[in-house]
This record gives C-alpha cells, structure tokens and sequence, in this order.
C-alpha cells in the first residue's frame, strides 16, 4: 500500500503521511463511497447486512482517513499540509451535503425503517435509524432542488470559513514574539518558565528570553510576573489575536459576520427561527429558551458570589498591592497573591509535586480502581517524538481499545486540550470487533534542564478532562458505528463522563498517590493538600459568571439576533448583566472563541455548565456510596453511561444511574455557593 491514508489494515501510518499522498487518497475515498451511496439507492430490497453496512464500509473509510488529515493540520500544521487540508475541505463537505440531500437514500432508509425486520432491531441499530432520518430532514432531503444547492453551498463555505478562523487564530499566536535581555524585568517568573523561555531565545540564536502566546509561557507571566507594563504588553497581544488590530489577512471580523449570516440562512432555510433551534435539534435541551432560563436561574445565584469576589480582591489591590484601579492584566497576578495571603501557598509551589510520569500513574491507577481496567505501554507510529501510544486491556489481557497522548505544546500545534477519535469501536457480522482508537491533546509545558515535566493542578485537571472524553470512547460495548462511543450521545452530554473525571482531582488519597517532588521525590504533604483544597472555590463565583457570560453570549448570538448586527455590542450587553470583570474596550475575545467558530459548540457552549451539573451530581453518588463501594459504583456508571454510547437518550442514562432526574443542588455544594 503505497499510500498510507489508504491502508486500514492495522494503525494510522502517520510516520508516513506527507501533504501529497492527501488529495490522490480523499479522491480515492470519495469515489469509492459515490459508488457505495449509488448502489444502496437502488438497492431493491434493503436490510442492515446489504444495505447499512456497505455505507458504513465506505463512508468510514472515508472519514478515518480525513480525520487523520485533520488531526495533522491541528497538530504539526505547515504550510504544505494546511494548502492541501483546505484544498480537500469542500470536497468532504460537499460529500457530506449530498449524503444528507439524498432523497432515494432517504426513502430507503425510511423503509427499512418501517420494516419488519426493524421492529426486532435492538435498542443500538434502533437509534441509529432514528438518527439517520433526523440527520437526513436536518441535511436537508426534504428541501427542494434550489434549497438543496443552496444549502450544501451554505455547508460548504461554513466548513471552509472555521478552517481560516481556527488557522488565523493558530497563525496570530505562533507570529507573537517579544524579545527580553534583562532578566530582572521578569522578576516573579517561575524558574523552569524563565528556563524555557531562555532556550527558545537560545534555539533562535538569541540571547535573553523569548516570550510568546503559548499557555505555558502566556498564563504563567499574567499569574506571576510583577512587570505590569509587560503583563499589559502581552495581554494586550493575546486578546487582539486575529482582529483589526493585527494583520489584515488574520482578522477574523468579517468571518465571525459570515458565518453568524450563513448559520441563521441554513435555520431558515429548514424552517427553523434561529440557528439555535437547529443546534438543539441534537442535544438534550428542548428549546433556546430552557437553555436561556437554565443560565439566567444558574447566573442570578452566582452573581452575588461573583460580586463578592471582584470586591474582595479590589480591596486587597488597594490596601496590599497599592493598586488603586484593577485592570484585566492584573486580575491573575492580584488574585495569586491574593491566595497566597488567604491560603499561604501559591500554584507554582503546588505546581512542583505533579511530576508528569506520577500524575500519569495515578490517572491510570483511578482508571483500574474504577473500572478494573490497566492502562500499558503500547508501541505506534506517531505524527511527532514528543506522543506517547497506550493500549487500554481488561484484567485478563484483553484489548479494549487505545489511545495517542501528544502532551506539550508547540509552534503549528492548535491551543487548547481536546480529545478526538481515530476509530470507533465496531461490531462486524463476522463477530469480529474493531476496538476504539482515540487521540487525547493538551498544551503542557515540557521538562527543561533534564527535569519532569511539572503540571499545574489546574493541568492535571484537564488532563483527567480529557482523559473522560476519552474513556466515553475507548469503554463503549455499543457495537454500531452511529452510536458508539461519543457517536449519537447529545451535545449537552458530552462532557458530563470528562468533568466527571475531575472531581478525584480533589481527593487526597489519589494527589497524595500521584505526586513526587521534582527536585526532592516527596509526596505533597497533607497541610499543603488542605490549602489547596480550601481554596478550591477561590472565586468559584467569578470562574462561573465568566463561563455563563460565554454561554449566554453564543445562545443570543444564535437566537433573536441580527447576524448584521454588532456582536461586540451585545457581547457588552451580556456583560452588562453577568459579569463583574469588565475587559478593556480593545478586548477581541470573539475572534479567538474557536469553540463557537471553528468547533461544535455553537449554540452549545452551554452544555459545558449543563453538564456540570450531570456531573457533580453523577460524583455525588460516589460520595454517598464510599470508597469501599468505589468500584461497584465505577461499574454501575460504566454499565448505564459510559458504555451505552448514543445507543439510548442521555436522560435515560443519567436516570438509570442515580435513580431520579439531575438535581443542581450537588453542583452549587462542590462550587461553594450553596444557599
């Protein structure tokens, strides 16, 4: 097999994959599943084993193989491999639209459907069809010819509009650099940030120190740098990232106009008042204004902490930092100090006991305790030396699935953490299974001077998030394509196994496990623990109304608004009413929200606190059952969540593990701002 994106025999050859060998194989792909697609339409008698598992066949193919084209371009992007990304971008879009249009497909699928042969279908193969022919009436099937143009074009060009928005945002960041000499003017900095940042400098011939708009080096200088001019300098250049303040061809204005225009055409186009009427269509929320009322109620009760917080930390500004105003690049490095004078401790003190390799151990020792499932050492080609490959098996050996860890960040690899699949499970008629394959990203810093790699708590965290996307994929016993895993699972569900994850972040017998100083080898001690743990809800009320503020702003942006209109303004607006830190008037923060742009949540972000409140209360029934019940518990929330995928509604889950409907009393608990 001459072209890897073409081998599916075994794991993506990505040590093998260059910008050529992706038009020649997407070509291949799309070719064969037309054929596929033209077959099934003409199908005379349809079944699942003649008619859905060839389309399966071909269309996974297809989309494996673009998913590890895409996951390259957010990973180890260059130019060669960006040009041919966006060269094959509408190609798979327009694939996509057409699939969604057909009409004889569409009809097929109804009868099979109406089948005998369906009525015996099992709960799994039952939702797929259902959510096929909702896909296909969301796609557009019942629109007519010109409808049909016009929406797979709207597709098309939307596609096309987050690939440049998520690639402005990546190319704004990576062409930030600010060139220090004088050590003394970044007093406050963590030693092994100043290390890193003196052999970027050192990488690039320099002396002195480079800084840039990377997470490791960005969010350690606003938390600890007392050089406020340069604090400023920098934040500054972070939240202007793809506007008009910078270069022309990066600013995201015009694209954020475009796509808000083209969401609300495609709504209308399918009868829908608004793009967020279109977005719920798949997630558990009935309608915008239950998504509306749900952050309103969860805003009025947070606001009043919220407010207390900003107060409390403008009070000690003044009287112990002498900082009669507040601005938004002092808020990290006030509320530090802040913590430090409440807790007597600081991140960066906390920050030397997560050694990588422990964090790692105790991740993987939860995920047996839980589960009892070990999590080994696995060998396999890799897309860059800085990923890590395990293999997930049972207790007696057996494979359940794996997973690529691709840890540190770096120029031309996208911000942020995510998790994504490389491959589903799948159920073959020959009783056959294809285990899971997933990529797990963060955007660490690296070890310098010989040293571990040290995590934040805050990164730890995260990690534990994204290894709960992952685990949502890697444990599903659902056999069919279209519901296992995450496939199938509503929007708003999706991050209730990830934050879910979190909540052991807290418990001491796991930090105590997972912690090993890097220069001494001892476990954080327990007085230390408590000072972290006290001030877990350190302006939990703040960190709330700013994540309502996002939500609440991508629901109104996609629900009565005017796609003409000034987004900044009612992002004002929504400000106005929500938030108690108000940024400076220069703050672009919708230019940078790929969430929204370039990802799946628009009209969505809101699932993050809904699911917050499935998963606080899920961790709650930990809590009520005991550590001695933990892997009782761990097995009843893999059995009713984690291993149902799609294959049955996420209420009917959650009520199948607790008992009764989600209550937000838990959440409120675990945030401190309960009545």
């Amino acid at each position: 097999m001459t072209n890897p994106l073409l081998d599916f025999s075994g794991l993506p050859r990505f040590d093998a994959i260059t910008p050529a060998h992706v038009t020649p194989a997407i070509d291949t792909l799309l070719a064969q599943a037309r054929a596929a697609v033209e077959q099934a339409r003409t199908q005379a008698l349809v079944n699942w084993e003649n008619f859905v598992v060839p389309l399966d066949d071909a269309t996974e193919r297809l989309y494996r193989a673009w998913g590890q084209v895409s996951h390259l371009e957010a990973v180890v992007n260059s130019p060669e491999l960006r040009a041919a990304y966006n060269e094959n971008l509408p190609k798979v879009t327009r694939f996509g639209s057409e699939l969604a249009q057909d009409l004889a497909l569409y009809a097929q699928y109804r009868k099979l459907a109406d089948s005998p042969e369906a009525a015996g279908y099992d709960a799994a193969r039952q939702q797929v069809l259902a959510h096929t022919l909702r896909s296909f009436r969301l796609g557009g099937a019942e629109l007519d010819e010109a409808g049909k143009a016009r929406l797979a074009a709207i597709n098309e060009e939307l596609s096309s509009l987050s690939a440049r928005f998520s690639q402005n945002v990546l190319d704004a960041t990576d062409a930030f650099a600010l060139y220090v000499d004088d050590v003394a003017e970044l007093a406050g900095l963590p030693d092994d940030v100043l290390v890193s940042c003196r052999a970027a400098a050192e990488a690039e011939g320099r002396s002195g120190f480079k800084l840039t708009l990377q997470m490791p080096c960005y969010l350690p200088l606003q938390t600890y740098c007392d050089n406020r001019s340069l604090r400023e300098q920098l934040y500054r250049a972070s939240v202007t990232r793809a506007s008009e303040f910078g270069l022309a061809e990066l600013d995201n204005s015009a694209l954020i106009a475009r796509v808000l225009a083209l969401r609300a055409e495609k709504a209308a186009l399918l009868g829908m008042d608004s793009y967020a009427e279109y977005s719920l269509a798949t997630k558990m929320a009935d309608d915008p204004d239950q998504v509306l009322a749900f952050l309103d109620d969860l805003a009025r009760r947070a606001r009043p902490f919220a407010q207390a917080d900003r107060a409390e930390l403008e009070a000690f500004a003044r009287d112990e930092l002498g900082l009669d105003t507040l601005q938004a690049w002092d808020l990290a490095w006030a509320s530090d100090k802040l913590k430090q004078a409440r807790y007597s401790y600081s991140a960066q003190q906390v920050k030397q006991y997560f050694t990588e390799d422990r964090v790692l151990a105790g991740l993987f020792g939860l995920i047996g305790d839980l589960y009892g499932l070990k999590v080994e050492p696995d060998s396999a080609p890799t897309w860059h030396p800085d990923v890590r490959f395990y293999r997930l098996v049972t207790a007696q050996g057996d494979l359940v699935g794996q997973f690529y860890l691709d840890p540190y960040a770096r120029e031309g690899k996208r911000g942020g953490a995510w998790m994504d699949d490389c491959r589903n499970r799948r159920l073959h008629a020959d009783g056959r299974v294809q285990t899971p394959l997933v990529y797990l990203v963060c955007n660490f810093g690296r070890g310098v001077d010989g040293k571990p790699a040290t995590l934040t708590h805050d990164e730890v965290t995260t990690l534990f998030h994204e290894m709960g996307h992952g685990l949502h994929q890697l444990l599903t016993r659902i056999g069919e394509l279209g519901v296992a895993g995450i496939n199938g699972v509503e929007w708003d569900a999706v991050e209730l196994p990830s934050q879910f994850m979190e909540n052991f972040c807290w418990e001491w017998s796991r930090v105590q496990a997972m912690t090993a100083h890097v220069d001494t080898g001892a476990h954080l001690p327990r007085p230390l623990f408590d000072k972290l743990l006290a001030a877990k809800n350190f302006q939990s009320g703040m960190a709330t109304v700013r994540q309502l503020e996002f939500a609440l702003f991508d629901m109104r942006i996609h629900h009565g608004f005017d796609p003409a209109g000034d987004v900044l303004a009612l992002l004002d607006t929504v400000r106005a009413e929500v938030a108690v830190n108000i940024p400076p008037a220069f703050n672009r923060f919708p230019h940078q929200f790929s969430h929204i742009f370039a990802g799946g949540y628009a009209a969505g972000y809101y699932s993050y606190k809904w699911a917050e409140v499935l998963s606080a209360d899920a961790y709650a029934a930990f809590e009520e059952a005991g550590e001695e019940q933990l892997a009782v518990t761990g097995q009843r929330f893999l059995a009713e969540i984690l291993s149902r995928g799609g294959s049955r509604p996420a209420a009917e889950n959650f009520r199948a593990f607790r008992g009764r409907e989600p209550s937000i009393d838990a959440l409120l608990r675990h945030n401190g701002m309960a009545a």
